[in-house]
């Protein structure tokens, strides 16, 4: 056609979406969700999914609407069947194929002074509040929302849900699930994983890794401390050698700008040691991370880590061959970035109607999903300013914007163009 923009090369059968989502978002209202999309956020956030409990109640919530719509879905388990991730398709079969993603679980709120029920997911001040509202119930329960329209559709793609446990302690879930599409053979293209970005598409954040750091030593009574190896000081050592190493990584490591923190980083976030006053420790535990840019080698920096704690453990040695020093992993979380050209940017650009983008610093699963070879985008409705916060809350305007992205992912052209 003479006079037409030329397409970004990928988006294949999303061109419709992005010649129309921008007027038909236009036409939207902005301010409010439809009562069936803000009902579906609600009713999730009422299930308590912290991450030490089961999700189940909330999967088999979103299955059985589901099934009623005939909707195939398959379910991957953990090993104790306690939990599960979702994985639904729309329009099996058809080529292609878009991942809606999100995480089922949610922090837990102990010690936070709520104004209201952390499971109310009471509306008020054109808010709504609850555990998990922002992150990230409330992206969830639109596209649940959103299933009948997309099937009376009849789109030319399939469009996939990924709803996944134990994100929040590690993306442990996720992992089995996209194992389990390898498996199966359930290749899509594209996918927009809805954690909290005022509806901004993020092409970027770092990686979180965390270890558990336990020390050995050997207890004796604190007047005879060269008789035993103390967990403590030998913990406190390798402490002040990650946080030197994190001074390292700031004064040295090249910036990547549009972070918050242009740097990766390194933190010691739990010690737990000792029994008594006069009782040298013969246990300590320390919980660290490090966030590393895209790019950067997080192998490396916990290298150093153990490198520095082989340099201490022959004088622990000399006074009890068992003293040491037992390093678990407990988070893998790998870093994000998208080229902005790319479809899934591309696409998320053209459903929000802005060629804007951001930088996040929170981790999300995308990284996952990325590896797994689909083009990833992060976007969703709200701040991750109220995410984990006490009286965490999203916007009404920001659902309603979520659900008109939605919306424009139908690609329904009829009822585009009459708008």
């Amino acid at each position: 056609m003479t006079g037409a923009r030329a397409r970004p090369q990928g988006l294949g059968e999303f061109c419709c979406v992005e010649i129309q989502a921008s007027r038909y978002i236009a036409a939207m209202d902005t301010h409010t969700p439809s009562p069936e999309a803000l009902s579906w956020a609600q009713r999730l956030v009422r299930l308590n999914t912290v991450s030490s409990h089961s999700n189940l109640p909330l999967i088999e919530c979103i299955a059985d609407h589901l099934r009623t719509l005939g909707v195939p879905l398959r379910l991957t388990w953990d090993e104790e069947r306690r939990k599960a991730n979702l994985f639904a398709t729309l329009g099996a079969g058809k080529p292609g194929g878009l991942v809606l993603s999100g995480h089922t679980d949610t922090v837990p709120w102990d010690g936070q002074a709520w104004s209201v029920d952390p499971l109310s997911a009471e509306v008020r001040d054109a808010r709504l509040y609850g555990r998990g509202s922002a992150d990230m119930k409330g992206w969830i329960g639109l596209v649940v929302a959103q299933t009948a329209a997309w099937l009376a559709a009849d789109l030319p793609f399939a469009l996939h849900y990924a709803f996944s446990y134990d994100e929040e302690v590690g993306g442990f879930g996720v992992r089995g699930l996209i194992a389990d599409l390898r498996d199966a053979g359930v290749a899509p293209r594209l996918c927009i994983v809805g954690e909290p970005t005022a509806m901004v598409p993020a092409i970027a954040h770092k990686g979180v890794y965390r270890w558990r750091c336990c020390v050995r030593g050997k207890a004796a009574h604190s007047s005879l401390t060269p008789l035993a190896v103390n967990a403590v000081e030998a913990a406190a050592r390798l402490v002040a050698h990650i946080a030197d190493i994190g001074d390292d990584l700031r004064a040295h490591e090249p910036r990547f700008e549009g972070f918050d923190v242009p740097y990766s980083t390194s933190a010691v976030c739990v010690i737990n040691g000792g029994i008594a006053d006069n009782v040298v420790p013969e246990d300590c535990r320390v919980h660290y991370e490090f966030r590393n840019l895209p790019g950067s080698d997080v192998a490396a920096m916990q290298s150093r880590v153990t490198a520095h704690a082989a340099t201490l453990e022959p004088a622990m040695k000399a006074v009890d061959p068992s003293a040491g020093f037992r390093f678990e992993p407990v988070a893998d979380m790998p870093a994000f970035q998208a080229r902005p050209d790319e479809a899934a940017v591309r696409l998320a650009q053209a459903l929000t109607g802005s060629p804007e983008t951001t930088l996040v610093a929170f981790g999300t699963e995308a990284g996952l999903f990325q590896r797994a070879g689909m083009s990833t985008v992060v976007c969703g409705p709200g701040s991750i300013n109220q995410a984990h916060q006490a009286d965490e809350y999203v916007s009404l305007e920001q659902l309603a914007r979520c659900e008109a992205f939605l919306r424009g992912v139908g690609g329904q052209a009829t009822r585009l163009l009459a708008l």
